[in-house]
């Protein structure tokens, strides 16, 4: 890992604490300052902040919650959240794809594994739950596969309004959207073209 990369990983390691800290003020506060913990954002999706052990029966019983995507590091959930093993007994199918928080930038692999997760679970008429710390960067980047990137941000901005999608998220998005993309346009002509 490169010097830069480390010192950001450590940053957010710093803090981490003070940031979620922040997060759960602004979600017990009254008024205009208020960020609810979680919305849905469709059917399907919920998008928000740690799934908090005491919120394991409101989300899998409430919303029907099957399947949790967790953008955090391990430090970041393992005394707040559910484990995986935990996820299970509750009936819930746990995939993390780590991603530093503050600067981190999901790979393209990452997005993949996600979208097919939440696909996998909305064919069962079940629901995900897509998270990191706070619900804004991360966890958000996730939950733009049904639309191009800029689409994505004005419509999850509509019902998270404090999401922010950084440049180099929205960079990974566009590659992504475009590898989708190319990848539709081949299913219908049942071919590739030559390069």
């Amino acid at each position: 890992m490169a010097a830069g990369a480390l010192l950001e990983a450590g940053l957010a390691r710093v803090l981490f604490y003070p940031t979620l800290l922040y997060t759960v003020f602004r979600g017990k506060v009254p008024g205009r300052a208020h960020r609810d913990w979680y919305h849905r954002i469709d059917p399907t999706v919920l998008l928000g902040a740690l799934p908090l052990r005491g919120m394991t029966r409101r989300l899998v019983e409430d919303e029907n919650v099957r399947g949790v995507i967790t953008m955090n590091e391990e430090y970041e959930t393992r005394f707040l959240c559910n484990s995986a093993k935990e996820w299970r007994k509750a009936g819930v199918e746990q995939l993390r794809l780590s991603t530093v928080d503050m600067t981190g930038v999901p790979t393209l692999a990452n997005l993949q594994k996600g979208v097919q997760f939440a696909l996998k679970y909305q064919a069962l008429g079940q629901c995900v739950y897509v998270h990191c710390k706070a619900g804004r960067s991360r966890s958000a980047t996730m939950v733009v596969y049904n639309w191009s990137p800029e689409e994505a941000v004005r419509a999850i901005t509509k019902i998270r309004s404090h999401i922010h999608i950084r440049s180099g998220q929205l960079e990974v998005l566009k590659e992504f959207h475009k590898e989708i993309t190319a990848g539709a346009a081949k299913d219908k002509t049942g071919h590739t073209s030559q390069t």
